[in-house]
């Protein structure tokens, strides 16, 4: 918030303008007038006041036209509405679309005076909030995403630097693995870290619902659409809009997103009106896109213009040495969180969470060590803390394909030797296909022949 808070005032009276404009000013604030809505949303798409304070009835755009472009153009902005013909339905109107307060005139000034103070409190409070939250995302250690693993610290190096740029960015992984985390990361270190950070889980909603909820809907435009509904891309202007599981969004729908890529521009559902699209797009998938792609169940344009750049998120079995810091980063907040004496691991519980494959990645990683955490009385989490499924160690491999393999039940079998046997039973069966094997296999072909240099499997040529 400015020193001297700035307040546009919009009414096509010049007495009432004036009037206004006197009782504000020996009050510190620094007044901005507009007559008609036209001239006040010029003011407010070049100095973005911190106040927009305007009639309802103006001439030709009315005051809701102000308010609902104050929102587009400055959604820090706050907007105050007042007009002579209130009603309680034109108030609780401008109160849904978004305005701070209603008045009415005449304006009683004292009034006026105490809506402006709280007004101003509460841009000072979220700047404030919006101040700390920067602060604690500095001292942040990557939410998360720790990086002690070679793997993780590749990751993270391409976050940092991707994320100064516009660029789409294609995040794939194993369910768990982190990809929402990444792109909070990507936005909190751009310059639209200010702005909205909007998500969109495309597995969750139908595909009507997943259009409407993308780009917004007119009343009127299906059965229930009882009014107008502003879509993710419209709240995520100026910001970044993150479309999770994008591999689920049908073929009709891909067209939708693919226009609003090439050009910008969408409509609401129902509506004929072009809107612009000024959002980073960042999308994640547990799909392999590609693949998907030769089986045509993605659109192959759609596929280049949000691969423009692919970050792939490392499954946790393949960075074992973030798991000990991950596993204390947990203790300590459920801990807190749950009022629980548990602060540290001991070295044969921490051998076990190790050793094991989890599945689920990062994200069961966590549930179990709050279950840990919510079930123990001691200061000391030990084996007997640890589920009994993690403590016997049991196979869970997320292949695609797990062909049976023949082991001797004299010798100890480590998950390890398992999977190097499913990669060379795989590679043996298709001549040594590297590309055929990682896609049967379901992993990406980086990760396989990190696999054949990690236990040494002999390919053929």
């Amino acid at each position: 918030m400015t020193i001297h808070p700035s307040v546009l005032v919009v009414d096509d009276e010049k007495n009432e303008r004036e009037g206004i404009r006197k009782f504000l000013v020996p009050k510190g604030y620094d007044i901005l007038l507009a007559e008609n809505a036209e001239q006040a949303v010029k003011i407010i798409r070049e100095q973005g006041p911190d106040i927009v304070l305007t009639d309802l009835v103006l001439p030709e755009k009315d005051g809701m036209w102000v308010l609902e472009k104050t929102k587009e153009l400055s959604p820090e902005s706050v907007v105050i509405m007042f007009t002579s013909y209130g009603t309680v339905e034109n108030a609780v109107r401008a109160i849904k679309r978004g305005a701070f307060h209603y008045l009415t005139k005449p304006i009683d000034l004292d009034e006026l005076d105490a809506t402006l103070e709280r007004a101003v409190k509460g841009r000072q409070l979220e700047r404030e909030n919006l101040e700390l939250r920067k602060e604690l995302n500095e001292k942040n250690d990557h939410g998360d995403l720790i990086a002690e693993s070679k793997a993780m610290k590749e990751v993270l190096r391409i976050l940092k630097q991707v994320a100064p740029t516009s660029s789409s960015v294609l995040i794939e992984g194993e369910s768990g693995t982190g990809k929402e985390v990444a792109a909070h990361l990507i936005h909190n270190w751009s310059s639209r870290k200010d702005k909205p950070f909007v998500t969109v889980h495309c597995a969750a909603l139908t595909e009507s619902l997943l259009s409407s909820e993308l780009f917004g809907h007119e009343k009127g435009a299906f059965t229930g659409a009882t009014e107008r509904k502003i879509g993710r891309f419209e709240r995520a202007h100026g910001g970044t809009l993150f479309l999770d599981e994008v591999g689920e969004i049908k073929e009709e729908l891909q067209v939708k997103l693919l226009r609003v890529l090439q050009n910008g521009e969408y409509e609401r559902v129902g509506g004929t009106k072009l809107l612009k699209a000024d959002v980073r797009l960042i999308c994640a998938t547990n799909k392999n896109l590609q693949a998907e792609v030769g089986k045509q169940h993605f659109r192959e344009d759609l596929y280049y213009r949000i691969n423009v750049i692919r970050i792939e998120m490392p499954p946790l079995r393949e960075r074992k040495e973030d798991i000990p810091y991950l596993v204390r980063r947990f203790v300590s907040y459920f801990a807190r969180s749950n009022n629980k004496p548990a602060s540290r691991v001991d070295d044969e519980a921490m051998k076990l969470l190790t050793q094991y494959s989890w599945p689920g990645n990062v994200r069961e990683l966590k549930n179990v060590v709050e279950r840990m955490v919510v079930l123990s009385s001691d200061q000391t989490l030990t084996a007997s803390s640890v589920p009994s499924d993690i403590r016997v160690q049991r196979v869970l491999l997320p292949l695609s394909s797990t062909p049976q393999t023949a082991f001797d039940e004299n010798r100890p079998y480590h998950i390890r030797d398992m999977e190097k046997d499913l990669i060379q039973k795989k590679l043996n069966e298709l001549q040594g296909n590297k590309s055929k094997a990682a896609k049967e296999l379901g992993i990406s072909r980086r990760t396989l022949y990190r696999k054949i240099e990690e236990y040494k499997i002999i390919t053929v040529q």
